[in-house]
């Protein structure tokens, strides 16, 4: 190869990788007009279509973070207004137990004064029981005396203001004395 080089060169022949000069003036006009139709035409189009997906791109980025920012707001709020309910619930449950604890001390205190109620109405029977049962004993023994005493004596008691009279005699005598026994 080297030996073909030198050949083609001895000869003149013109080097293929060197180009002429009227090729160099066209390329180098045809690179300035491309480099100007570039830069004054395309890249200012391409620019503004990178600035603009620029905008886009951060507008999107904004508006996902103001977004996020306003799920996050929305997500407070709601918690908030969970933990106030949670709170209300709390504050009525509290006040149902209160008022439960208050119904059921007025239902006892009801059921005690009931009680109370039945008791002395109780005791009010018993002593009017006894009262009756007391004047109904003293008029049977007054009349059992009256026999007796009518039967020891030979007569008859049967005058009854005599007979009350010596009945109530004999049975206040038996009150008064100390042995006697109610």
């Amino acid at each position: 190869m080297y030996k073909a080089a030198t050949l083609l060169a001895e000869e003149g022949a013109s080097n293929p990788l060197i180009p002429h000069a009227y090729e160099l003036v066209v390329g180098v006009f045809s690179f300035f007009v491309i480099l100007f139709v570039v830069g004054k035409i395309l890249m200012p189009r391409i620019q503004k279509t990178l600035a603009e997906r620029t905008d886009a791109i951060e507008g999107g980025i904004k508006r996902a973070e103001e977004a996020q920012a306003e799920a996050q707001a929305l997500q407070q709020q709601y918690r908030d207004q969970l933990a106030e309910a949670r709170h209300e619930a709390a504050r009525l449950r509290e006040e149902a137990r209160e008022q439960a604890a208050q119904i059921k001390a007025e239902l006892r205190e009801e059921a005690q004064a009931e009680a109370r109620r039945l008791v002395e109405a109780a005791h009010a029977q018993i002593e009017a029981d006894r009262q009756a049962a007391f004047s109904q004993l003293r008029a049977e023994i007054g009349r059992l005396s009256t026999d007796l005493a009518g039967r020891i004596v030979g007569e008859s008691l049967e005058d009854e203001v005599r007979q009350s009279r010596i009945v109530d005699r004999f049975l206040d005598e038996l009150e008064s004395s100390p042995q006697a026994v109610r």
